[in-house]
């Protein structure tokens, strides 16, 4: 029993070291977010020209705009590779229950 649940926590830290070496991108009008596949920022860019607008407010919404389509792209991949690493271990925990 405490073989399969090593064998699951592996794995979980397995997709996490995975999840960290993918990159997606949240754009909108002009500000590019990135983060990785555990939904943590690597970088922001703000195209010079909006910011020449002095358009606080627009810009603050622009950002929240691209960070939500960053993360939800994170949330995405994340829950493609937990169904992925689920599916792989599902047949063998099934009889860690006595099933």
């Amino acid at each position: 029993m405490f073989g399969k649940l090593n064998e699951a926590k592996q794995k979980a830290d397995e997709m996490k070291q995975k999840l960290e070496a993918i990159s997606v991108e949240g754009t909108a009008q002009g500000i590019s977010i990135v983060a990785n596949g555990n939904k943590k920022i690597t970088s922001i860019n703000i195209d010079s020209a909006l910011l020449k607008s002095e358009n606080k407010e627009q810009i603050e919404e622009l950002l929240l705009i691209a960070i939500e389509r960053a993360m939800e792209q994170a949330e995405n991949i994340a829950a493609a590779e937990m169904r992925a690493m689920m599916g792989g271990m599902l047949p063998g925990l099934g009889n860690l229950f006595g099933n």
